[in-house]
Parts: C-alpha cells; sequence; structure tokens
C-alpha cells in the first residue's frame, strides 16, 4: 500500500499572509492540529502546527529569558523568538522545513517516518505541489476498515490450527519455540513447556488467539528463572 491509497486528498491549507487568529480558530472548529502552507499555485512552503503556537505572548507562554542567557543566545536568537511569539501572520510562524514523500512511498516507510521525526502528519507532494496528506488518523481509519472486513473463519480444524500456530511459533525469533508444545481441542488451544522471560507468555498467547480458528486459549507453561534455574510459575 501507497501513500496514494490512504491519503487524504482535500486538504485545508493556508496562505503565508494568513491570520494567526485565522489559523487558531480553524485548527479549534475542524479538530485539526496543523494546516499546510501552501503559495497561489499550491506549491508547499511549509506547515503550521499547534506546536508553532505554543509560545505565544497573548497567552503568557513565550520563552521567558534570563539576564546571562540573553548574552549567550545574542540579539539575533532573541529577535526570532519576540517574531515567533508577537508576529500576526503565517509566514513568521510556520515550520518551512518540511518532511514530505510522494504519492508512490510505502505506507510502511510512512509510518517508520512518522515514528523516526515524532510528527503527526506528513504532506503528499508532486513536484513542488501539495496533493494529499497522510496523518496519523489516516493510519488509524485504515485499521479501522481492515479490521471490520475480517471475517471468523468456519471450520478450521483442530489440526490446522495447530499446525499454522506451530509455524508461526517456528518462525518468531523471540518465541523459543522449541521449549513450548501446542495443543488444539475443539478449536481452544493449550500451550505448555517452559519459558524464560515473562515478555514471552503474552506474545504466545497473542500468536494463538490470531490464528485462524482459535476460540480460546489456556496457558500451562511455567516460567524458569534463567539464573537459578527455579520454576517460579505456572
Amino acid at each position: 500500500m501507497q501513500a496514494k491509497d490512504i491519503m487524504t486528498r482535500t486538504v485545508g491549507t493556508v496562505r503565508p499572509d494568513t491570520k494567526i487568529a485565522e489559523v487558531a480558530a480553524r485548527m479549534v472548529a475542524d479538530r485539526i492540529s496543523g494546516l499546510p502552507v501552501v503559495d497561489d499555485d499550491g506549491r508547499l512552503m511549509g506547515i503550521v502546527t499547534e506546536g508553532d503556537l505554543l509560545r505565544r505572548f497573548e497567552t503568557g507562554t513565550e520563552k521567558p529569558h534570563s539576564g546571562w542567557l540573553d548574552l549567550l543566545l545574542g540579539p539575533g536568537r532573541l529577535a526570532d523568538d519576540y517574531v515567533r511569539s508577537h508576529s500576526r501572520t503565517v509566514r513568521d510562524v510556520m515550520t518551512e522545513t518540511v518532511v514530505t514523500v510522494t504519492e508512490d512511498t510505502p505506507l510502511a516507510d510512512i509510518v517508520k517516518l512518522i515514528e523516526r521525526r515524532h510528527i503527526k502528519r506528513v504532506p503528499v507532494v508532486r513536484g513542488d505541489a501539495l496533493v494529499g496528506l497522510v496523518s496519523r488518523a489516516d493510519i488509524v481509519r485504515l485499521l479501522a476498515e481492515t479490521l471490520k472486513k475480517e471475517q471468523p473463519p468456519q471450520n478450521v480444524s483442530d489440526t490446522a490450527i495447530e499446525t499454522a500456530l506451530v509455524a508461526e511459533l517456528t518462525q518468531a525469533k523471540w518465541a523459543n519455540s522449541h521449549n513450548v508444545t501446542v495443543a488444539v481441542r475443539d478449536g481452544v488451544v493449550t500451550l505448555d513447556g517452559v519459558i524464560f522471560n515473562e515478555a514471552i507468555r503474552p506474545a504466545l498467547r497473542v500468536a494463538a488467539e490470531n490464528t485462524p480458528g482459535c476460540k480460546a486459549v489456556e496457558d500451562h507453561m511455567a516460567w524458569v528463572e534463567p539464573v537459578t534455574g527455579t520454576a517460579l510459575g505456572a
């Protein structure tokens, strides 16, 4: 799946000369946290987000400066902070360096980008032109639609469930599958054996629950403390 398959195509935008008051009002009314900034030809120039509006003199949240810090930062940095906290137009507060993707960017790469940059949305561009936006909300919407389409499997045999689960655990690097036995009866999966890390227990349960045909999971596994070899739980 690529950006073009999930992106929001009708994107609200603002111009560089848009007033901060209008931006703030739109964010509140539309329940959005950011707006791309484009020129008259639709070329992406930047983005203005809630983060760009946090340090404002109107709310008493502009960056505080002490005497020694003023000397350290110098007049240029102080002047820049003043502009960002006092300007009334988007061009002075927007983030100009924007992370973008193209329509053909794989969704997995977009998620990686969102996580690495700690951002909520990624503009989609064709050349310099803004053609869409992929946000966290778009990805969650895709998940909801995918889960809604899932249909519970019918008439899956116990043997098929066991075979599928064993195959899943065999290829999972975390599973230590040689220490765990799987048995299935009437769709109920029983997990037995030994684990040496409690974090593996819920992972094994989830793997079983996701196996087509599984109706329930019974956990009979014992946890053995790896240093002393003492069985601490089952």
